[in-house]
């Protein structure tokens, strides 16, 4: 059978009366020769739009459902449908945020390096948190938990921390406010913003390096002498000090409160009734240095502590302080991240006792 053929004119005659009854369908012949009714060639248009392609034939009925006096829908309508809430408890758990901060953010905040050298070194293996080496740059950290290592060295990235190192003169007291009212540590510790307390104490005829912090934790390590933080003083005592003398103060002295041996003795000058000495010990016992010299027959005139621990006095005037620097802090973090949390439990008590000493 042929399939009849329509031509441009009877195709417009059949479109003019499909209007004239009200038909805003095209009707387009199928295969198999019946008419088909689709919209607009085979797309329909939603929302009333005319287009260059059906602006002779009118616009295509907008959907059913209410609108504003602007045309749009309202909310509930097919094309406005209503999305509920979220609800977790019916729903999957949502994406945790990650926690902690970028670890080369905080070495910079820090004062470490700054970020992209900081990158740098965590990309060259040379960073480790808690002991393990980082080997992405993703790695988020806890500045206030995570101890953070550049080359082995512990590094500080809590900025809340501060480190002070003083020449305490004589005359000062190891209190941050005497109740007697003689001259005390305030006058040294107004200018920061941060509340600093002193680690050990010197007693008031003493001079020499004093540290104030605000590290609890490290003032526990350095000042109790189960930790082994060793301090060296310079005595200037009465009398000449003979090799016999040195070697009886490194065998140990018999005191009231037990016996004392010094870690290291060195003999620096002897001369003229007086003797210059070299004391390194790591005993936190009230007075220790001049009740050792007084108990070998040299009593003390003058006392200076030259060291504590890593850090030394140099040449820091009496009287004036500085920042610890970033070689000093490692090995003060490197000491205190060696204590075992066991042994610093076991040695609170005593800490207390050896903060009320003086040497």
């Amino acid at each position: 059978m042929d399939r009849p053929r329509w031509n441009n004119a009877d195709r417009d005659q059949r479109d003019r009366e499909q209007r004239g009854r009200g038909d805003d369908r095209r009707s387009t012949q199928s295969r198999d020769g019946e008419a088909s009714r689709v919209w607009h060639n085979g797309r329909r248009y939603v929302g009333g739009t005319a287009t260059v392609r059906n602006r002779d034939r009118g616009t295509t009925p907008r959907p059913e459902g209410q609108r504003d006096g602007n045309g749009t829908p309202l909310e509930g309508t097919p094309e406005r449908p209503i999305i509920p809430d979220w609800d977790a408890a019916e729903g999957a758990a949502a994406p945790a945020e990650p926690e902690g901060e970028r670890l080369q953010k905080v070495m910079a905040a820090a004062g470490v390096a700054s970020r992209r050298v900081a990158e740098n070194l965590i990309a060259e293996g040379r960073v480790s948190v808690n002991g393990e080496v980082v080997e992405a740059l993703g790695r988020r950290v806890d500045p206030e938990k995570d101890a953070i290592a550049v080359d082995g060295v512990p590094v500080q990235v809590d900025t809340t921390r501060r480190y002070v190192l003083l020449n305490k003169p004589t005359g000062v007291v190891s209190s941050m406010l005497d109740e007697r009212g003689r001259a005390d540590l305030s006058q040294f510790v107004d200018k920061f913003e941060e509340r600093l307390f002193n680690v050990g104490r010197l007693d008031a005829e003493t001079s020499g390096l004093l540290l104030l912090t605000n590290d609890g934790a490290l003032a526990h390590v350095l000042a109790h002498p189960s930790f082994g933080v060793t301090k060296t003083y310079i005595a200037k005592v009465a009398g000449n000090v003979s090799p016999a003398t040195v070697q009886v103060l490194l065998d140990g002295v018999d005191l009231e409160d037990g016996p004392i041996a010094a870690d290291k003795v060195r003999l620096l000058e002897s001369s003229r009734g007086e003797s210059l000495v070299e004391l390194t010990l790591h005993s936190g016992r009230n007075r220790i240095v001049r009740r050792m010299l007084d108990a070998v027959g040299h009593p003390v005139n003058e006392l200076v502590r030259r060291s504590f621990g890593p850090l030394h006095l140099g040449s820091l005037p009496s009287g004036r302080t500085r920042e610890v620097n970033g070689v000093e802090l490692g090995k003060l973090l490197g000491i205190a991240r060696g204590a075992t949390s066991e042994a610093a439990e076991r040695g609170t008590a005593a800490n207390e006792t050896a903060e009320e000493s003086s040497d």
